[in-house]
């Protein structure tokens, strides 16, 4: 009988000050992920930058990143120059947002 009476006065605590949860936000909008690789340019055109990346002891890896008239060029591109790009990665292809052009230290 006290555990009858103990269920039922934690059945009327627990009704008498309800506990409110926050509403789930909604997820908020899904932002481009910048992603960077850096390699040396194998190919130049004037909409598109083709880059190796060789790691030793590794498979090497080659991309090519769309160039638009929002891409931001930092330094002299040419082929044969080191370069760090980052970049979003879009449905049919990957777009350029900032290439950095590496000087080579000369010693």
């Amino acid at each position: 009988m006290r555990s009858v009476r103990s269920g039922v006065f934690l059945l009327l605590l627990s009704t008498a000050f309800p506990i409110s949860l926050p509403a789930q936000d909604k997820a908020p909008a899904e932002q481009p992920h910048n992603e960077f690789f850096s390699g040396i340019v194998t190919e130049l055109t004037s909409d598109k930058i083709t880059v190796l990346k060789a790691v030793l002891g590794k498979n090497s890896q080659t991309r090519v990143f769309l160039i638009s008239a929002d891409t931001r060029v930092e330094g002299k591109l040419r082929v044969k120059a080191r370069v760090t790009v980052r970049y979003t990665r879009d449905e049919d292809a990957n777009r350029a947002l900032h290439i950095i052009v590496r000087t080579s230290q000369k010693k």
